[in-house]
């Protein structure tokens, strides 16, 4: 049986489009619980197998920008969120 696109993830995800991503990493096996973890980003590429993100840098400055690649199976929610506003000093 060949892998099918979930019916939760859009066929196509524009370029450039500012994205949260939810991802499913596994079962902690301390509680039993599913872990995930979340991306914010701008779309760089989508071919229905894995969406090519460059993750924003915290807004805290802890974390870098960074560029990653996200299997569509671990796909929970992908939504589209607004630009982080501009702050003026």
């Amino acid at each position: 049986m060949e892998w099918q696109l979930p019916t939760h993830i859009p066929e196509h995800i524009p370029t450039g489009a500012r994205v949260v991503v939810r991802t499913a990493i596994g079962v902690d096996p301390a509680d039993g619980r599913m872990k995930f973890r979340d991306y914010v980003g701008h779309v760089r590429a989508w071919n229905g197998v894995t969406l090519e993100l460059t993750r924003d840098a915290a807004a805290n400055g802890s974390r870098p920008a960074e560029e990653v690649s996200i299997d569509a199976r671990t796909i929970v929610r992908l939504k589209p969120v607004p630009e982080r506003p501009v702050m003026r000093r």
